[in-house]
């Protein structure tokens, strides 16, 4: 079997389970994109790993496995999602210290938060983008009053920036006072939403 690269292509709630998120992964050579529903934790963990402006103040528990890692020299070379049961993704970390590789079975969430960590690619099997993959067509592809019949809309929500800013009143300084403020908090999910906001204004 054939191993296709993905790329993560975003977080966003997950409609089908309260309080879990669908991460969304992509193929990099295709049009193919492949849902997994994770836990808020975990979609923390990766949203706060591809945001580098984001710096906790301690350490996550997937910063401290990458410390731990470099520390004694284990290099993470990829990740493979290799088997769906059930609705169920299960991965492995191809693991490499002193030239010798090793398989580690993990959970498909954890996997991918060490993934944005090392740096490390993502794969699955050609048959498992088969099974649970979903086309996605460009907006300027839909034609107008044509409906979206891919069931994304089932597992994603809109994205946030479709919603109306509660900042809107705050001065650049203010946010970024607000910014470090939830940082120290260890609120991620509203310091990415300053962040956001401090983007718009200032691209």
């Amino acid at each position: 079997m054939s191993l296709v690269r993905l790329n993560i292509k975003g977080i966003s709630y997950s409609q089908t389970q309260s309080g879990a998120y669908a991460l969304v992964l992509s193929e990099v050579n295709g049009n193919r994109t492949l849902p997994i529903v994770i836990g808020a934790f975990e979609a923390q963990s990766i949203a706060i790993a591809l945001e580098k402006e984001i710096k906790p103040p301690r350490p996550l528990t997937h910063d401290l496995f990458k410390t731990f890692a470099d520390r004694f020299n284990i290099i993470i070379k990829q990740v493979i999602i290799h088997k769906l049961v059930d609705g169920v993704f299960y991965s492995s970390l191809i693991c490499e210290r002193d030239k010798i590789e090793e398989i580690i079975d993990t959970r498909t969430s954890d996997a991918i938060a060490l993934a944005t960590r090392f740096n490390a690619p993502i794969f699955t099997y050609e048959n498992i983008l088969d099974k649970a993959g979903i086309y996605l067509k460009m907006k300027d592809e839909l034609s107008a009053g044509e409906e979206d019949d891919l069931g994304i809309e089932q597992l994603i929500e809109e994205p946030e920036p479709t919603k109306k800013s509660t900042f809107s009143k705050d001065t650049l300084k203010q946010l970024n006072e607000k910014l470090d403020k939830a940082v120290q908090n260890e609120d991620y999910e509203l310091a990415a939403k300053i962040r956001d906001e401090i983007n718009k204004r200032t691209s």
